[in-house]
């Protein structure tokens, strides 16, 4: 058993190439650094801490949350016609907000802090680079 543990945790740490990618981002980069040497695929595994409640595949069903296909550019809280959205989210939608890279990336650190109001438990994700593979990847999705 102990066996098995130790090998599901070395393949979760699959190589990314995050030092090459970080050091090619330079020091203290910005998102559009981090975006520039972000990987879809890489985003793609990291999309699984969001899988329990999203899916981001074409024609998929809402789940706990909106299907994300094809959210990259769309107005807030508008995205999915079936999912019943908080006010606070509509309400963003509705004074302009869209689901651009930076609001992604505020949104993937912190949901709360970016609509205040929303139902979204997710607490966040601090790692930037992290956050902009997600985006890389919602971005592929968004044909």
């Amino acid at each position: 058993m102990a066996a098995i543990l130790i090998l599901l945790s070395l393949s979760a740490c699959a190589d990314d190439r995050r030092e090459e990618r970080l050091r090619a981002a330079g020091p203290n980069p910005s998102l559009d650094a981090l975006l520039k040497v972000a990987d879809a695929d890489i985003g793609a595994r990291k999309f699984g801490a969001c899988a329990g409640c999203h899916k981001a595949s074409k024609d998929a069903p809402d789940f706990g949350g909106p299907n994300l296909y094809g959210v990259f550019g769309q107005v807030m809280g508008q995205h999915s016609a079936r999912f019943g959205y908080t006010q606070a989210m509509v309400d963003e939608g509705d004074h302009g907000g869209r689901w651009d890279a930076p609001t992604l990336d505020a949104w993937i650190a912190n949901p709360r802090r970016v609509v205040p109001g929303t139902n979204m438990q997710f607490a966040g994700m601090g790692d930037a680079l992290d956050r902009a593979d997600i985006i890389a990847y919602l971005r592929r999705q968004s044909d």
